[in-house]
């Protein structure tokens, strides 16, 4: 049965904003609102964790408004006329985008051994976009599905451009960890110094410690060490492809540069001197026509020539 969307709805899908989440319920205030012409009405609900007044999610809005634009055809010729939209569809090119259509059932299913759909169950749910509670009607976690997906479409296709996003992405997020270590370093300093203790016989902590001359007390420290963050700073450095040598930083790689621009300048001019030897040439060929036909006059009118060939033909 059709649903008559010129009167209020009895249940409504609401997005609270402090808690991030969205839920559906019965509309506590229902508001006129004619310049909504496909839906004259906004809902209001109070939060069922924290009691704020939420208005109706915006998605809820757009389909409302599509409802009401898609009619669709309703006479025999138009519904001939839109099924022959299909002829000749889906394409070459769309078949490569949808033909991983059918996968999606299979990596959910592999996807929810592992993540299975639990709003707001994971640690990484905090900071996620996708509706709470389209995300609770789904089998495992949307986010790790697409996850998977790219990467199977990726290896299917062998085309590692799919990837480009996800691992631009974790390639800053890497960048930005280093930045963090590396301002730790300089807030804490490069070394550490441990203060010397033991304990006394009733099992209490008591630093070393002494008084100069001046009365005044002094700490003794001792087993002075580099920061215990270099040595995950140079792994990630070297694992991210962040060090001099892999951003052709170093003075060998300058001067290798160096010297093979050196070369192709060089080569530049001796392709040159190539080019003018081929122009010698054509001259050369150019003029070598007149020299042979010059040639053969000279031939035709030698005298002792003209004699041989007058006394062979009258033998």
């Amino acid at each position: 049965m059709a649903i008559d969307r010129s009167k209020p709805l009895s249940e409504i899908t609401f997005y609270c904003k402090p808690c991030y989440r969205s839920f559906k319920a019965e509309p506590e205030r229902i508001e006129e609102a004619p310049e909504q012409e496909f839906h004259p009405f906004e809902y209001f609900a109070p939060c069922p964790r924290c009691g704020d007044e939420c208005a109706q999610v915006h998605w809820e809005k757009n389909l409302l408004k599509a409802y009401s634009k898609a009619t669709g055809p309703k006479t025999e010729e138009g519904k001939t006329a839109s099924a022959a939209n299909l002829d000749g569809h889906p394409t070459k090119e769309e078949a490569l985008r949808t033909r991983f259509n059918a996968m999606k059932h299979g990596l959910s299913a592999r996807t929810a051994t592992y993540f299975p759909s639990k709003p707001d169950g994971y640690s990484f749910c905090h900071g996620c976009d996708v509706d709470r509670v389209h995300c609770s009607h789904q089998s495992a976690c949307i986010k790790k599905t697409e996850l998977f997906m790219l990467h199977h479409a990726a290896f299917d296709q062998r085309n590692p451009k799919h990837l480009m996003g996800i691992y631009a992405d974790l390639q800053a997020s890497v960048f930005a960890v280093v930045q963090q270590i590396i301002q730790t370093i300089v807030a804490d300093g490069v070394k550490v110094e441990q203060v010397v203790w033991d304990r006394d016989s009733e099992g209490n902590v008591r630093v070393a410690e002494y008084v100069d001359e001046k009365g005044e007390r002094h700490i003794i420290r001792e087993n002075m060490m580099a920061h215990p963050l270099f040595r995950p700073l140079g792994e990630m450095l070297s694992r991210a492809n962040l060090s001099l040598s892999d951003m052709g930083m170093t003075q060998k790689v300058v001067e290798a540069e160096e010297n093979e621009l050196g070369r192709l300048s060089g080569d530049q001019d001796e392709q040159e001197s190539i080019d003018e030897y081929r122009k010698r040439t054509l001259t050369l060929l150019s003029g070598m026509a007149d020299k042979i036909q010059r040639s053969n006059q000279q031939t035709n009118s030698d005298p002792k020539l003209i004699e041989y060939q007058q006394e062979g033909g009258n033998a």
